[in-house]
């Protein structure tokens, strides 16, 4: 059957929409990226909109002279992959133990985990505690804070409960598999999808990190990535009018007014800086996504 004009319309207003979402939700990335690598001057007069405006990589070459940015670096890929690793070992066998309809006590404990999401000890016990365990000042104390979101615990936990039929456990009963062995050789492999998606939730949330390490770490090879741009973003700030500029010539208020440009421009280039490496991860998972995303959307 042919559409009619009312269902062309329809169409035509849809994509209209989803390409406005799009461009809204792609532009500010498109922005950071010109305007990084724009010269200082035209972008802080605001010139830059859809188009680099002096080619110039010298907002990159401030930000990479530090080198604290390569410990960063170093800290950050150990935090974030680490620290994954030890949520999805909490998370994924939770989430499946909690699925089991024969698990005793099964309300209670869900209601026990909801608890967190609503009530908090509060900063001051928890880095009283923290110290207390001897964690403050620890690298590790990146990789242990935070084990668990209950939010993606529920997500995985609702993975299990509707796609992953339960005939299969009951095959694997009556053929003498263990739960153990059930959740290693049946749930695991069929929990691909909702696990490469929690663990890139669990990725970017390590990766974007910093007030942990802002409030339990006072050694500086210890900082995080984050911690390390943002260190470098407050030291480039220079406000002239914080400075005594009666005995400057025209030559050093010229060259302060130009470090003024470059630290502003140096904000898009560390936005750059810290969203690359999970823009190259994004897309080995986003398969997943379609299926993993989606849990609990239907029914029966």
């Amino acid at each position: 059957m042919k559409k009619i004009n009312v269902d062309k319309v329809f169409g035509a207003v849809n994509i209209a929409l989803l390409l406005l979402i799009a461009f809204i939700m792609l532009y500010p990335l498109y922005f950071v990226i010109i305007a990084s690598f724009s010269d200082p001057y035209e972008t802080v007069l605001g010139n830059v909109t859809f188009w680099i405006k002096g080619f110039t990589l010298t907002c990159y070459k401030q930000i990479f002279k530090y080198d604290e940015i390569w410990i960063g670096y170093r800290n950050s890929i150990i935090y974030t992959f680490l620290g994954t690793i030890f949520n999805l070992v909490l998370t994924i066998p939770a989430a499946y133990g909690l699925s089991k309809k024969k698990l005793m006590f099964r309300k209670g404990i869900n209601t026990y985990f909801l608890i967190p999401m609503i009530f908090s000890g509060g900063l001051l016990p928890t880095f009283l505690q923290i110290k207390k365990m001897g964690l403050y000042n620890e690298p590790y104390t990146m990789i242990l804070l935070g084990g668990v979101s209950i939010y993606n615990m529920i997500i995985t936990r609702t993975y299990f409960t509707n796609s992953i039929p339960e005939s299969l456990y009951e095959a694997a009963d009556i053929d003498g598999c263990s739960d153990i062995k059930q959740f290693i050789k049946i749930a695991l492999p069929l929990a691909k999808p909702i696990i490469a998606v929690i663990a890139l939730y669990y990725a970017v949330g390590r990766w974007n990190a910093y007030f942990n390490a802002m409030i339990y770490l006072n050694n500086k090879e210890y900082y995080p990535l984050q911690l390390v741009l943002k260190n470098i973003l407050i030291n480039s700030q220079i406000k002239i009018s914080d400075l005594d500029v009666t005995g400057m010539d025209t030559d050093e208020l010229l060259y302060i007014t130009q470090l003024q440009y470059v630290a502003q421009s140096m904000k898009y280039g560390i936005v750059f800086v810290a969203s690359v490496p999970m823009l190259i991860i994004y897309p080995f998972v986003q398969k997943y996504f379609v299926k993993g995303v989606m849990v609990g959307s239907i029914k029966g």
